[in-house]
């Protein structure tokens, strides 16, 4: 039988560098996790904060609008009652200016109130007892509500004023109506868009923000902040994609482009009750979270110094377990090697056949045992001393290593001149040929010193086979009582087990 073996699978530990190594990745990764959950839900409070912020803006600025919308209706509803009055030619002219205009419900400072007649003339003004002369026929807010007799309180676009001097106004307008609701006129009522502009300066909302004030229709009405290059007082958003959105869904918040700006920015908004009026706060992204963006670069900076802080510790720990690792290896070998041949010593030599003689009962595999001495030793030593007996020592040790071609058999100094080789899963035949390669190569070794005869060899075989009832103590004794007969045979010659 050939001298060969079946590989045996092995299960190998994991190294504890590798472990290592994987911890830290874990433990990064981990801390990384963390800190990006919470940075992230850092700016979800940033972001709500903002919102909510904005809606109460957003709130106050409703309520207030709603406040003046009321005021201008009662004032408008006062001014078509005394109208209807028949007596209202019979009143002094001053208590009829106090019953047209009843001075509790219009605020000068903020605009004023017409009658205008059925031709649009001015026949009634609130700044004044003498009407200012104008006509407003040709206003659309005229013509539509001589066309369209239920309208009730209309809110009209923005426009420059006719009279004075109240730059951009809103007008809010209510039909007069005769005897008979034949069209008789109208109760219009002008406010200031300024009022909103000074309203929105109070709240401080931040320099890249800005409050709006806008129809229903998509024109500006008001805006503060207004800057350069921005649309003015009457501005058309209707055709935005992000105005259509605000329309269709009557109030909320949502983040999108400007393209004004050219900017992420986040809009809140709400619809003014029932009125065709829309209030919008629009905050710059890159404010809202210009602190929420210094926290999370000095907090990724400092995490991200902490991961390599550890993953530099790591490579320095993992190079000292390999120092340490090669050095255990080192000392194991050394533990294991004979110092004078560099083979396995005598500990390592019983440990190996220990384990494979266990291997070979469980498996029920054959197990040999070669016992090699080196022939007329003590008279070489005689001749050429210690140091030359040493030397052949190590040839013949180097020449038995290199006769063994599989990584599972094991040389080993056994004690003096004496060598053993393990060899598992090995039949007589495998064995005895293993034998005969050793004992063949150390006899071509090259005289020594002079000497005319070659160093030479005797092997004695011991084997287990499968099956027997063999113990380890007979193996090696055959082995032996296999090599004692080889000398008393001759030396330089293999011997096997006695049949």
């Amino acid at each position: 039988m050939s001298h060969t073996r079946i590989p045996r699978p092995t299960l190998s530990r994991p190294h504890p560098e590798l472990i290592l190594n994987l911890g830290s990745c874990l433990a990064v990764l981990a801390i990384v996790g963390i800190v990006s959950y919470l940075l992230g839900r850092e700016r979800d409070n940033v972001e709500q904060s903002s919102i909510r912020a904005s809606s109460n803006i957003v709130q106050l600025i409703e309520s207030d609008i709603l406040n003046n919308a009321e005021l201008y209706d009662q004032s408008l509803k006062e001014l078509i009652w005394a109208v209807g009055r028949k007596d209202l030619a019979q009143v002094p002219s001053t208590m009829r200016h106090r019953l047209l205009f009843n001075p509790a419900l219009v605020d000068q400072s903020r605009g004023d109130v017409l009658w205008l007649d059925g031709q649009g003339n001015v026949v009634g003004d609130s700044t004044s007892l003498v009407p200012r002369k104008a006509n407003f026929a040709d206003t659309g807010v005229f013509k539509a509500h001589r066309d369209h007799p239920n309208l009730g309180l209309l809110i009209g676009p923005p426009f420059k004023a006719r009279l004075g001097d109240l730059d951009w106004c809103i007008s809010f307008s209510r039909r007069i109506s005769g005897a008979n609701g034949e069209f008789a006129g109208l109760a219009t009522g002008a406010l200031r868009l300024s009022y909103f502009s000074e309203l929105f300066q109070r709240l401080d909302i931040g320099e890249h923000s800005s409050i709006n004030l806008l129809n229903t229709s998509g024109h500006l009405l008001a805006r503060e902040p207004l800057g350069p290059g921005q649309p003015a007082i009457g501005g058309d958003f209707s055709q935005q994609p992000n105005f259509q959105r605000i329309l269709q869904e009557h109030s909320g918040s949502f983040s999108a482009h400007s393209e004004l700006f050219d900017e992420q920015r986040m809009y809140t908004f709400a619809r003014v009750g029932d009125l065709p009026l829309i209030v919008l706060v629009a905050h710059s992204s890159s404010e809202v979270f210009q602190a929420w963006r210094r926290t999370a670069i000095i907090v990724g900076l400092a995490t991200g110094v902490l991961c390599l802080g550890i993953l530099w510790l790591t490579l320095l720990l993992g190079r000292e377990l390999r120092r340490r690792h090669h050095a255990e290896q080192g000392l194991a070998t050394l533990a294991a090697t004979d110092s004078l041949t560099g083979l396995a010593n005598r500990r390592r030599l019983d440990q190996v056949l220990r384990q494979e003689w266990a291997r070979a009962q469980r498996n029920r595999t054959p197990l040999a045992v070669l016992m090699v001495d080196v022939d007329h030793f003590k008279a070489f030593n005689q001749r050429h001393g210690h140091a030359g007996g040493d030397h052949a020592l190590r040839e013949v040790a180097r020449t038995i290593e290199l006769s063994i071609r599989r990584p599972a058999d094991l040389a080993a100094r056994y004690g003096g001149e004496e060598f053993q080789v393990v060899l598992p899963e090995t039949e007589l035949a495998g064995a005895r040929l293993l034998a005969e390669r050793i004992r063949l190569s150390v006899e071509a070794l090259p005289p020594f010193g002079g000497d005319e005869r070659p160093i030479t060899v005797s092997i004695g075989i011991g084997l287990h086979e499968a099956g027997t009832q063999h113990d380890l103590t007979r193996v090696l004794g055959a082995a032996d009582e296999a090599l004692y007969r080889a000398k008393a045979n001759g030396r330089n010659r293999v011997e096997g087990p006695a049949i």
